[in-house]
């Protein structure tokens, strides 16, 4: 009798070590939604340096990273390319006066805010196209038609020249004042991950698009934390 409780007891064990990992290892290289590291958008310039490992010069790569820049947020604080340190966010353009796809875009975003309210890793900015009419008092009054709206989503206005700079340079996304009230801009949502990288463009009017963003941020947590090499618990 006590051996055959002493067999359970192993039995049990191994189910509880083993099981997981199987579920893993069918996940990341069986299944059909497997663990894939997403792609970095952008130029890439390949340069030379030396490994002093293999004692010789290796080819890298230097990928596409978002330039600095300063912006205000819808309280008044200033926010610059250090917001994006140890974070995941979501960026996206619209104004305030835009009539209906600015607030099918943010209301997607608003529902994805709602998502990672828990996270400390995930945030949100919406940069207006329209900085002229877009003052700090626009912004805080158009940021409260968003229900349990919080810190991590952050609405920026600024100077025209930085914020069309940071669209087309920054983001590789168009941005166009014709005058008259009309912009053109991009729809995109553009994923960026903590090294200021662009990771993934969606349609932020596209409820498909978005549903893949939202998977997509869950990635891209993953793999920063793999490369952090910290505890996801």
């Amino acid at each position: 009798m006590i051996k055959f409780r002493v067999i359970k007891k192993i039995l049990i064990l191994v189910f509880i070590l083993f099981i997981p990992g199987f579920f893993y290892y069918l996940m990341t290289s069986r299944g059909q939604n497997r663990y894939h590291a997403l792609r970095v958008f952008g130029p890439k310039t390949p340069v030379k340096k030396y490994d002093s490992a293999k004692r010789k010069y290796v080819v890298d790569t230097i990928f596409h990273q978002i330039g600095d820049f300063k912006l205000t947020d819808q309280d008044g604080n200033e926010v610059s390319l250090k917001a994006f340190h140890d974070k995941v966010t979501v960026v996206g353009f619209f104004y305030t006066g835009c009539p209906t796809l600015c607030n099918t875009i943010n209301g997607y975003i608003d529902s994805l805010d709602r998502n990672y309210v828990q996270s400390k890793m995930v945030q949100f900015m919406s940069i207006t196209v329209d900085p002229k009419r877009d003052s700090v008092g626009a912004l805080k009054k158009y940021a409260g038609k968003f229900a349990d709206h919080d810190a991590k989503w952050k609405f920026l206005t600024g100077d025209t020249a930085t914020i069309y700079n940071l669209a087309r340079k920054g983001f590789l996304v168009n941005a166009v004042d014709e005058g008259n009230g009309n912009f053109i801009y991009s729809d995109q949502l553009m994923l960026i991950d903590s090294h200021n990288r662009i990771r993934g463009y969606y349609a932020g009017a596209s409820i498909t698009d978005v549903t893949r963003l939202n998977d997509e941020i869950k990635v891209l947590v993953k793999q920063e934390l793999l490369e952090r090499d910290t505890p996801m618990y």
